[in-house]
């Protein structure tokens, strides 16, 4: 059953795709990580991610030493595969189905695995709204304000939700602290994806 929620401006869609619709993402996503295998980069700091990615789009999100950015190839050389249609059914429906996003960022969460607060900034333009679809295990999703610092609010996101962060909201900070891990049978060995829309140029 869908519902609708809204925290500092984030929408929320609680139980947008079902059970039947999640499965066959994650299958187009396994084709992704097929073209584009799974690799943990470091941050400019020189730490190492928790999760593991890949890309799919025009660009691919990427970070190192040199900085926070998109590259048109993953690391091994390869063009990043086109985003599944399945996935960029659920942009059409809920963001437009005139301008299409350039890069979906696939993050996978596995047991312990989290997300710092961040802000979505490397984009060229911020009038386009960020997407993002949860599948497989729960995670407690915070919310934060555009400034850093201050208080936040916390959510639940479950398989098959999707978030839209648009208007006042597209530049809040927000992030993953916690994966509940095996909470899904939708990935055999537990563990999330989460898939993020951009539009980046």
């Amino acid at each position: 059953m869908r519902t609708k929620l809204e925290i500092r401006g984030v929408e929320i869609l609680k139980g947008y795709l079902d059970p039947q619709a999640q499965a066959d993402m994650v299958s187009d996503i396994r084709e992704v990580v097929r073209a584009a295998p799974l690799f943990s980069p470091e941050t400019r700091f020189g730490k190492k991610m928790s999760v593991a990615m890949t890309s799919a789009g025009t660009y691919g999100w990427y970070t190192d030493r040199r900085g926070y950015r998109y590259e048109r190839k993953h690391p091994s050389g390869v063009h990043w595969p086109p985003i599944p249609e399945r996935v960029l059914a659920v942009w059409r429906d809920l963001v437009s189905a005139e301008r299409m996003p350039d890069c979906c960022l696939v993050n996978f969460y596995r047991e312990g695995a989290k997300m710092g607060l961040h802000q979505d900034r490397d984009e060229a333009d911020f009038s386009w709204p960020v997407l993002s679809i949860s599948l497989g295990d729960a995670a407690r999703f915070r919310i934060g304000s555009v400034e850093r610092g201050g208080t936040t609010e916390s959510v639940w996101l479950d398989s098959g939700d999707v978030c839209v962060m648009g208007g006042e909201a597209r530049l809040v900070h927000h992030g993953i602290d916690k994966v509940r891990f095996g909470s899904s049978s939708l990935l055999s060995d537990g563990g999330r994806i989460n898939l993020t829309l951009r539009v980046v140029d």
